[in-house]
């Protein structure tokens, strides 16, 4: 297997209605389910700094060498440009936050460190929020670089989202411990071919977050046509691995061949068909492994 397979406690975190766990339940979870590693999300209730006191880290490092798990990465939760009122200092709250997270990864052994870019807001002028996500990142990556940690710029936010802009912004940032978490969910929502894109982007890439999903059309009915109209975008659903419409054999056999053989983390982060029982997470779970055994090994 040239990917080291992964679990995201979000998946367990209670968000969408899911069996929530704490960070140590997700731990002996995640080595039952037969992960060796996992990600921790940078947030309550999982590992959010302003909660993890040395007492806390020590029982989560206990927790993971008693289960045989390794934490390879945090996951921040970012948006650098959304800045609205001048005088509070948004900015500094958010290099705080990772500069927190870089130290507590460092504790645990980790690597990487996620972020994400900007989500556009309405009003919003897309040169400057270039401008300060470039600088915002560079500056985090320097924070970083004191712990030895590798920032992972996921493709997920509204900003370079698209893979040649993401690359543009990587660029500019012109950070040697910046680097891509690359997923494959947003490219094909928005028809970037995948195999052709995963290897563009795999020399880049140091981790990746995989989820499955169906597309679910969205109609309105028009009584006065005696007839429904089209409405765009279509709903999204998260399916167990494999039964959705991403091409991820494309995706990952362009990640391999672009020479990534790094992070490849499973996730649960929206409502999943079946319910968020635990049974159903864990049968999710238990998915990603099987599947990725068969077609990525």
């Amino acid at each position: 297997m040239p990917f080291e397979l992964s679990l995201f406690s979000v998946s367990y975190a209670g968000y969408w209605g899911q069996e929530c766990l704490d960070v140590r339940e997700f731990i002996a979870r995640a080595a039952s389910l037969g992960y060796r590693s996992v990600m921790l999300a940078g947030k309550r209730p999982h590992l959010a700094p302003l909660d993890t006191s040395d007492a806390r880290l020590n029982e989560v490092r206990s927790a993971l060498g008693e289960h045989g798990v390794r934490c390879a990465a945090l996951a921040g939760y970012t948006d650098f440009g959304g800045q609205r009122a001048a005088e509070v200092p948004f900015l500094e709250m958010q290099l705080d936050y990772i500069a927190s997270l870089c130290r507590l990864a460092s504790a645990l052994g980790a690597k990487y460190v996620r972020i994400f870019t900007a989500y556009d807001y309405e009003g919003s002028n897309p040169t400057d929020t270039w401008q300060k996500v470039v600088a915002a990142i560079r500056e985090a990556g320097e924070r970083a670089a004191d712990f030895g940690i590798t920032l992972a710029v996921q493709n997920h936010h509204d900003l370079a989202v698209d893979s040649q802009a993401l690359l543009d912004l990587l660029d500019d940032i012109g950070r040697p411990n910046v680097k891509l978490g690359f997923d494959a969910w947003s490219p094909a929502l928005r028809g970037e071919p995948l195999y052709e894109t995963a290897r563009l982007m795999a020399p880049h890439t140091v981790m990746t977050t995989n989820a499955d999903y169906v597309r679910t059309p969205r109609y309105r009915y028009r009584p006065e046509l005696v007839n429904y109209e089209r409405q765009e975008p279509d709903m999204v659903r998260a399916v167990p691995f494999g039964e959705g419409f991403i091409d991820f054999e494309g995706f990952f056999r362009g990640l391999a061949e672009g020479g990534f053989a790094g992070l490849a983390s499973y996730e649960m982060c929206s409502p999943i068909r079946g319910g968020g029982s635990g049974e159903n997470l864990d049968e999710y779970a238990r998915r990603y492994l099987s599947w990725m055994g068969r077609h990525a090994g």
